[in-house]
């Protein structure tokens, strides 16, 4: 059956991301996308110059209603991202609730985009609006750490902590946690990232049991933009391919990264030459080039089941 998916996200003219970093790995996998733009910009805010217009809250609106006065707005999924604007995150909601009114079983998922190491990135009056109306609609987060110890009011130290930071975020809504990346000490030495997701699972017997998993992804010693759209893409695409199995859901999820990550800085650094840093530019996701890996990518990483 056809799996429609309204993508509210950032727009750049040249490269990949926001909705040009989800749409055509989601296309690719076989789901028909609608977008919105949150912002269009000539390209993404780590070039030296960018150009370009932001939707407001009252645009978006008035995109939703053509939508609607045309009885097309039946959709499985939203997937949205980066915004800075409360107004614009209130009205997302507001559509994500009329949308879960017409079909309950709609799956918003969310990456609640606040920071990183330690600092936040968008307006601070955003972070109540992401913990007390966004993720409590949302079915599926990718927080990283600092996101969900915001979130939650709760720092993580240790796999225990996160596995308690994951319950906290379920209690406020959301049914699958993936935290992206963490600071806890990877197994596999300082060249990996410790990633860690748990999923409840509701039974037919109205029984609950909930899977986690830890994976260690390698390290990659370069800043890629658009990373995280596509993750949050990827993760929409194989929970609902693997809807009861976080940890395939993970592996696939996680794999797909690897390949696009490890396609781009190796073309990146022979568009470099030797000894030469990459520069923006140069760093562009290399998604179409990366097509067959979206499709069906090796597993390169696996998840472990934890308790």
């Amino acid at each position: 059956m056809e799996c429609r998916v309204l993508s509210i996200q950032s727009h750049v003219v040249r490269g990949y991301v926001g909705n040009k970093s989800a749409s055509f790995p989601l296309q690719v996998l076989g789901f028909e996308v609608d977008s919105i733009n949150s912002v269009q910009f000539s390209n993404h805010t780590g070039y030296s110059h960018w150009k370009g217009q932001v939707l407001t809250a009252d645009e978006l609106h008035v995109l939703y209603e053509g939508i609607k006065l045309n009885n097309v707005h039946q959709y499985d999924y939203v997937l949205t991202g980066y915004t800075r604007d409360t107004s614009f995150l209130e009205m997302v909601v507001d559509i994500v609730q009329e949308l879960k009114r017409a079909n309950p079983s709609l799956v918003y998922v969310c990456d609640p985009v606040l920071g990183d190491h330690g600092s936040m990135y968008v307006p601070q009056n955003l972070y109540p609006v992401y913990k007390n109306k966004v993720v409590p609609v949302a079915d599926i987060i990718t927080p990283n750490q600092f996101e969900a110890e915001l979130l939650t009011g709760k720092t993580i130290t240790s796999q225990k902590d996160a596995v308690e930071v994951m319950d906290l975020l379920h209690a406020m809504g959301p049914d699958t946690v993936v935290i992206t990346s963490s600071d806890l000490p990877p197994r596999l030495g300082d060249r990996f990232l410790v990633s860690l997701g748990s999923q409840r699972h509701v039974h037919p017997d109205g029984s609950r049991t909930t899977e986690r998993v830890r994976m260690e992804v390698p390290k990659v010693d370069a800043v890629f933009v658009g990373t995280g759209d596509l993750f949050a893409a990827m993760l929409l695409a194989w929970t609902h391919h693997y809807p009861n199995d976080l940890k395939t859901a993970c592996e696939k999820t996680f794999s797909v990264m690897h390949h696009v990550i490890k396609r781009t800085i190796s073309y990146a650094h022979e568009l470099a030459g030797p000894g030469r840093r990459p520069s923006p530019p140069q760093l562009e996701l290399r998604m179409v080039q990366s097509k067959a890996d979206i499709e069906d990518p090796a597993i390169v990483t696996e998840a472990m089941l934890i308790s």
